[in-house]
């Protein structure tokens, strides 16, 4: 497994030899640090710890700061990340140079937070009829049972907070690499608001 943490910038579009426009999201990814590692014979796994954006140490807790050990500087961010491929040891800094080659990358992300939300729209609900009189129109309808167990089920889709949560989009395209501006351009749905924090990782179901 291959993957860094990156920033999504934003949304540009890009044009192919054949002069077809192709709308992509930049994602920026500065250079991540390997925080620390994990040994099957330790820990039960291997895996290492990318850290990202460098935090100034007044500006990090005791707890926290006891993950940064010998020249690594505190780091805002931080992901783990199992089974890396590449050989490498805590200090060093990996570059958008390891997706070169790469056709498709899963970017896990938080999904953009829209508040409160009704059943029609949290849950595609289709909703009464929109007749005069029929004093059902948005309404989510009975969630309960009127005799035993008279309880609402565990599960029952009904309104509530929708968005802010973790979600992982699979294969989308990588469409180019550029390792001068330190920026991944990627097709399709990514996940999260402007400037907010993606971890783009190696595909697993497409190569």
């Amino acid at each position: 497994m291959v993957g860094l943490i990156g920033k999504k910038v934003g949304m540009t579009q890009i044009f192919n030899e054949a002069g077809e426009l192709t709308p992509v999201t930049v994602i920026s990814v500065e250079p991540n640090v390997v925080v620390s590692s994990k040994v099957e014979e330790v820990h039960g796994y291997n895996a290492i710890v990318l850290g990202a954006i460098e935090v100034k140490e007044s500006k990090v807790t005791k707890v926290k700061a006891g993950q940064f050990k010998g020249n690594v500087t505190p780091r805002r961010h931080l992901v783990e990340v199992r089974d890396f491929e590449k050989e490498c040891e805590v200090g060093d800094a990996l570059g958008v140079e390891l997706f070169e080659g790469l056709r498709y990358v899963d970017i896990i992300g938080t999904s953009k937070g829209k508040g409160f939300q009704g059943v029609m729209k949290r849950h595609n609900f289709k909703g009464g009829r929109a007749t005069h009189g029929s004093k059902f129109h948005r309404e989510g309808g009975s969630t309960g049972m009127a005799a035993w167990p008279s309880k609402v089920i565990k599960g029952t889709k009904m309104a509530g907070h929708m968005g802010g949560e973790r979600k992982t989009i699979q294969n989308l395209s990588l469409v180019r690499v550029d390792a001068e501006k330190k920026i991944l351009l990627v097709k399709g749905a990514v996940p999260g608001a402007k400037n907010s924090m993606v971890l783009v990782r190696k595909a697993k179901k497409k190569s």
